[in-house]
């Protein structure tokens, strides 16, 4: 039969469950556009920018509604969205990544965008193709969504040239899509060997990340059963629930919160599902690892990266936990006594929060009751969405979060820029959930325009802006060793113009006596479809503990001489100038 590559294109999509396109239509897509314009299935969003659109897109995949889609025109479209597919590249969010491509019918050079895309996208994503007949664009969609769903998840790039989509061509009406990959199943004997560690450590521990956010009940029980501390990564922060008893917060090191130290004081052996022990993770590898490590993961090339493990098991972290539950059930006569160690983190957690809160003085709002605010009114099932800078840090220490996939943060490729796109495809693919944003005033900057898609689509998303008119985090690493802020002071804006322009409500929140009140009446008006900027006057006086914890553990590493030269050089900047 005769279709045109971009019908051809939209069928494929339609076939994959793809609800949401992200991008900017332009010459070389706009048969595409136009397709997508007639389909019953799936949605083209406008964006302000491309780089928003692979925001959107990987929250979208990372919330479990659908996988991400981006159709964006080639080159600068490309170029503009790679922040975006580089986050997912090495999160590991699965994102569909259709591009635009030059006209190959007409013998003409130096065309209009002519690059060689698949060279430029090389080294952040898992696969592209440049689709060269009509015949191939829906089993080359499908090749390419397989591969950003097995395994370890990932973006995969599809060219489809001009005049494909703009021409007819013989192609055959596309077949329903089959998934064919398997996740590896876990070998018996690697499962009795883990569960023989665990069960023979005087203090197990267990660590987990974003790959174990299906593993929840497992998790769980395993825990339980091992009366074992819980800590998680930063991406993986909601895999395991905040306020079950054994959980402890972010990572267990040198820069983890006091109630992770000190569950995790002596572990001596570690159970570690979906984690790559990467730097962000462990706090510039801040963490001890015993060796009795036993790792679990999709993907086999984390395995003794950076810590050696006894026993490595690749496969699906659910099936190899359920698989984990069941030796251990067998094994153990019963739950171990866990009751000293649950009120010792209990404590130390209660003490931690009531620091950030009952302490705090001054004219600007504290971190931690702000947090505390946002936990009461946000519902259970809310979505926090953050960026990255120190509100990061500050949320993962102080706002407790207790389903699976409702914490969002950018990790690995650590892109600021984040908060505001991806909570607005948070609150897209989760219209009946409450989704709040906090993003720092420098990440708001980079992609603060999105608010408008916000507004032009009614999706209502709580915008909370830190205003300090810094980029705090490496402003605070100048000033502890260097007593400077070399280009981490901002330009002064206006948020409520900002406001203005975009479409959005606006709120100002001075000081910590308005914050409660300020939090509900932006929660409730985002719930009403109206997107909400609040401008939260910051207090970033206190610094997190991460934040404390990776200058020591850097500055730690570093050789006597070289330890000298730089405490020296802080010494004398902070008391000579």
């Amino acid at each position: 039969m005769q279709l045109t590559g971009a019908d051809l294109a939209v069928r494929a999509l339609e076939n994959l469950g793809i609800r949401w396109t992200f991008g900017i239509p332009g010459v070389h897509n706009t048969e595409l556009y136009d397709a997508l314009d007639r389909s019953d299935k799936v949605t083209p969003i406008l964006v302000t920018h491309e780089g928003g659109g692979a925001f959107m897109a990987d929250a979208v995949s990372r919330t479990g509604a659908s996988v991400g889609c981006l159709v964006i025109v080639p080159a600068a479209g490309v170029t503009h969205a790679m922040s975006g597919i580089g986050e997912a590249f090495l999160d590991g969010i699965p994102m569909l990544v259709i591009a635009g491509g030059v006209r190959r019918d007409t013998d003409r050079a130096y065309q209009l965008h002519d690059i060689d895309q698949l060279r430029l996208v090389d080294g952040i994503v898992k696969s592209a193709y440049r689709v060269e007949r009509h015949e191939d664009i829906v089993p080359t969609l499908y090749r390419a969504y397989a591969e950003a769903t097995s395994g370890e998840p990932g973006p995969s790039f599809v060219e489809i040239p001009a005049d494909l989509m703009m021409f007819p061509g013989e192609a055959e009406a596309p077949a329903p899509y089959a998934p064919s990959w398997q996740a590896p199943d876990a070998e018996p004997a690697d499962i009795a060997a883990a569960a023989e560690l665990l069960t023979t450590a005087r203090h197990p521990g267990i660590y987990l990340g974003w790959g174990a956010r299906d593993a929840g009940e497992s998790a769980v029980a395993i825990a339980e059963l091992l009366g074992a501390p819980v800590a998680t990564t930063l991406q993986g922060l909601s895999v395991f629930p905040a306020d079950h008893p054994l959980h402890v917060g972010m990572g267990y090191g040198r820069s983890a919160v006091p109630a992770a130290r000190e569950a995790f004081a002596g572990c001596d052996g570690l159970l570690a599902v979906g984690v790559r022990f990467a730097e962000l993770a462990t706090g510039s590898y801040g963490m001890d690892v015993p060796a009795d490590l036993v790792h679990i993961d999709i993907n086999p090339q984390v395995f003794n990266a950076n810590y050696p493990a006894r026993v490595t098991i690749e496969a699906d972290a659910a099936a190899a936990l359920g698989a984990l539950r069941e030796e251990l059930e067998r094994k153990l006569p019963g739950r171990r006594d866990s009751k000293a160690l649950c009120g010792r983190i209990a404590s130390a957690k209660q003490k931690w929060a009531d620091s950030w809160t009952s302490d705090h003085e001054g004219d600007r709002v504290g971190p931690g009751v702000f947090f505390a605010a946002l936990r009461r009114v946000l519902p259970r099932d809310g979505f926090l969405v953050v960026d990255d800078g120190n509100h990061t840090f500050l949320a993962a220490e102080l706002f407790p979060v207790y389903q699976a996939r409702r914490f969002l943060s950018p990790a690995d490729f650590n892109c600021m820029g984040y908060c505001v796109p991806a909570a607005i495809g948070a609150k897209l693919a989760n219209p009946k959930s409450d989704v709040a944003a906090v993003v720092g005033d420098g990440g708001f900057l980079m992609t603060g325009l999105e608010v408008l898609t916000a507004a032009s689509l009614g999706v209502g998303v709580a915008f909370y802006v830190f205003n300090d008119g810094e980029l705090a985090q490496i402003s605070q690493f100048q000033q502890i060793p260097l007593n400077r802020k070399t280009c981490t002071v901002l330009g002064e804006f206006d948020l409520e113009g900002v406001a203005r322009a975009t479409g959005a409500d606006f709120i100002r929140i001075h000081e910590d006596s308005e914050v409660e009140d300020c939090v509900q009446r932006a929660t409730a008006r985002a719930a009403a479809g109206h997107p909400v900027i609040v401008d939260v006057r910051i207090d970033y006086s206190r610094k997190s503990a991460f934040t404390k914890g990776i200058v020591k553990t850097n500055l730690g590493r570093f050789s006597l001489s070289q330890k000298a030269r730089f405490i020296g050089r802080a010494v004398k900047r902070h008391f000579v100038g």
